[in-house]
């Protein structure tokens, strides 16, 4: 029970952080994907700050739930996230709540309830030797390089996506750096410095917080949202079963129900990312309303991407 309330936490605060660091990128030159000018600019966006800090308790309160239960329990319940994402963006906005709000949400949580409540069955503190290790983070490298090449080709949209899914890759290998951390801190904090884990938490970490960065740069946060959020659960999943000996219950009838409860959990994250309350997430949408511009267009900016106008929103 408390792996789930902290894991819950930690959805509510990336949630926060997504919103937040959005707003303070969005407005980017064009020309700093992939490059430090980016990061460079939202050192001097404080709203960035603030997302930032909601990212850090996210990670406390994941390590926390990480430490309590297994991958395959803690990360399918941060998809949560995009529930309160949109709560927070219907109280931020003012937009009604839809029908895509009502069937993405349903699907979501009825997908990863019926996930949970069928396939887990304990287990998930195995530490990993150091061959599965480098065997795991060699498929990982491998999967983050070939979603950045696909970066080089297709619409905004498309290459947002695919950032999306590099930073997907890295925030679930940084997870499983976290949940192995915590098998060995019970070891003692001496014993923690020996290993390479505390490390691969930063470096994971912070790759994935550079590719978030260049996905919401990208193009509009319905693609890079819907990959990270969806992609990151089923990364996580495999790594717990193949790494720390994760107990889903087997037999063909049981795998069919899990992937079709993950299908339905999948289907709710991508009708959520397409509702007007994320698309319409700009901080150029929120002076617009603000403001009640006549013959506005609210989501216009997100739809494609960042626009001159949003430079100059308020941090």
């Amino acid at each position: 029970m408390a792996a789930i309330v902290l894991a819950l936490a930690a959805a509510l605060c990336n949630a926060m952080a997504t919103i937040l660091q959005r707003m303070g990128v969005e407005s980017a030159p064009p020309d700093s994907e992939l490059k430090l000018k980016l990061i460079r600019y939202v050192l001097g966006r404080p709203i960035w700050f603030a997302g930032f800090a909601a990212m850090v308790a996210a990670f406390l309160f994941q390590a926390g739930a990480l430490g309590d239960g297994p991958l395959t329990i803690v990360q399918p319940l941060l998809v949560t996230e995009l529930g309160f994402l949109v709560l927070i963006l219907r109280v931020w906005f003012g937009w009604t709540l839809g029908w895509r709000e009502a069937v993405g949400t349903v699907s979501l949580v009825a997908g990863l309830g019926t996930f949970l409540a069928v396939s887990n069955q304990g287990g998930g503190n195995s530490l990993p030797t150091k061959t599965e290790w480098i065997l795991v983070v060699a498929a990982c490298v491998g999967g983050i390089f070939l979603s950045l090449l696909m970066t080089r080709f297709g619409s905004r949209p498309w290459r947002s996506a695919w950032f999306g899914a590099a930073a997907a890759i890295s925030f679930s290998l940084s997870a499983a750096f976290i949940k192995s951390t915590t098998v060995i801190l019970q070891h003692g904090f001496v014993h923690l410095l020996l290993h390479f884990e505390p490390y691969g938490i930063a470096a994971a970490g912070l790759a994935g917080l550079f590719f978030v960065q260049n996905a919401f740069h990208a193009g509009p946060i319905t693609a890079s949202q819907a990959s990270i959020v969806i992609l990151d659960p089923i990364a996580s999943i495999v790594i717990g079963v193949t790494l720390f000996g994760d107990n889903l219950r087997g037999g063909v009838g049981i795998l069919s129900v899990d992937a079709l409860a993950l299908m339905v959990m999948s289907f709710g994250v991508f009708v959520l990312c397409h509702s007007p309350l994320i698309v319409h997430s700009t901080a150029e949408d929120r002076l617009v309303r603000r403001a009640g511009a006549p013959g506005s267009q609210p989501g216009r900016a997100a739809e494609e991407g960042p626009s001159p106008g949003a430079a100059g929103a308020p941090n």
